[in-house]
């Protein structure tokens, strides 16, 4: 009896130990890992430039084939990251790269014009172009449009005129370099001068996308579809004084250069409140680490409304990184660039620029302007807006909280610390 009582104890006790809760374990929460893979560090530079002499191949690293069929081998050459592309570009981007090469021609006798609209690429909705050349005393004939026009002389001098709607005047002489604005629906006119041996060649853009040089409103063209008898009674002279006005339009034509002293050129003095022309070329350069950068926009070119502008150089190795705020449209003067354009939901794309291309991108567009040459790149910001405005992804990062840019990017103390918190608009190469 007194042993099934003392086995009944020891089960007892076993029992109550058994309830008693073993002391918890101090342990580490699990390390961080990262939502998605880390990013990859595979090289992305171009393969080859347009000078080599290979027969380039659609290859990068482990991904691609070489080319059974004919090959466009100098298009291929001067577009290296199209035809092998970086393995960050992802998705599809519209065309954003046209070459004034690849437009049509208008000859004329005296000079050329050719243009880019949305008719050759459909992404540029805000803006146009029209390059133009005019040989020694060759006139673009007295017109208007519906869009306000914006003007850099490339090479050459050039002068020009318009009335205001109030009857004002103003004429005005440019060089290259200089800038020049004139609002939609103001006539005007241009005339190279001969104070160079070629006469002149101009960039114009204009705020509408959908602008065509083909239909701009002509003084020539006006008349000649008018009754010579309203024409005659329009102006309180005889018709006989109409006889020899063109039966169709002229557009450009030759003359006589105009006077070297403007004042000569003047019927009244200049009597507009704001100048349509600016010394651009005047205007001193502000340095950065990588090239220099000079803007103009309503804040110093009071009439130029619609269209604000910016002079970059970027030195060999150097970059400019930024998103705009509104339409940009860039055009390249002299060295070589890739820009890769983000877009949004995964899709970005990279292309390759040479002297005499423009790149158009949409506002808010994430981007970055590389000098893959060998010389300074020069190029054109023209932005859709009186006020010139970009953000840059440096300045944006080091004015963030820093736990906010360490928790998404996974960067130390050290590295964001070291993020300029002043606009950097070009930076120079990493060593």
């Amino acid at each position: 009896m007194h042993s099934w009582r003392r086995i009944l104890s020891l089960l007892a006790l076993l029992s109550s130990a058994a309830a008693v809760p073993a002391p918890s374990a101090v342990t580490s929460a699990p390390a961080a890992s990262p939502t998605v893979p880390y990013a990859s560090d595979d090289p992305n530079l171009p393969l080859w430039n347009e000078n080599e002499n290979i027969v380039p191949e659609p290859i990068r690293n482990t991904l691609g084939a070489s080319v059974l069929g004919p090959q466009n081998i100098p298009i291929e050459l001067q577009n290296p990251d199209l035809f092998a592309p970086p393995s960050t570009d992802s998705g599809s981007v519209p065309n954003y790269k046209w070459p004034f090469s690849l437009s049509h021609n208008r000859l004329q006798t005296g000079g050329w014009a050719r243009q880019q609209n949305v008719n050759s690429m459909s992404i540029a909705t805000a803006l146009a172009g029209v390059n133009m050349r005019l040989e020694v005393g060759a006139i673009r004939e007295m017109h208007w449009h519906n869009d306000g026009e914006w003007a850099y002389i490339i090479q050459g001098d050039l002068r020009i005129s318009t009335v205001t709607p109030d009857g004002q005047v103003y004429v005005g002489d440019v060089s290259q370099g200089d800038i020049w604005y004139f609002p939609a629906g103001y006539p005007h006119s241009i005339q190279a001068k001969n104070t160079t041996a070629g006469g002149a060649e101009f960039l114009l853009v204009f705020d509408s996308g959908t602008f065509s040089e083909d239909s701009t409103f002509l003084l020539t063209d006006w008349l000649a579809h008018v009754p010579k008898e309203v024409i005659a009674k329009n102006f309180q002279v005889d018709i006989s004084a109409f006889d020899h006005i063109p039966a169709s339009e002229l557009y450009i034509f030759p003359s006589t250069p105009p006077p070297v002293n403007i004042e000569s050129d003047m019927v009244v003095p200049n009597d507009t409140p704001m100048p349509f022309t600016f010394a651009m070329s005047q205007v001193n350069a502000t340095q950065a680490s990588g090239g220099s950068y000079k803007v103009v926009d309503s804040r110093t070119f009071p009439v130029s409304t619609t269209v604000c502008s910016a002079e970059v150089t970027v030195e060999v190795g150097g970059m400019r990184f930024w998103h705009p705020t509104e339409p940009e449209w860039t055009y390249f003067i002299s060295g070589e660039a890739r820009i890769t354009v983000y877009a949004s939901s995964a899709q970005a794309t990279t292309m390759n620029f040479q002297a005499g291309d423009i790149a158009y991108i949409p506002p808010s567009y994430g981007h970055y302007v590389e000098n893959t040459g060998n010389s300074t790149l020069l190029f054109l910001e023209i932005f859709r807006s009186g006020l010139f405005q970009d953000i840059s992804l440096t300045q944006w990062l080091a004015l963030t909280p820093p736990e906010l840019v360490k928790a998404h990017l996974g960067l130390d103390d050290a590295t964001i610390a070291s993020f300029s918190r002043v606009k950097q608009e070009v930076v120079g190469p990493t060593y």
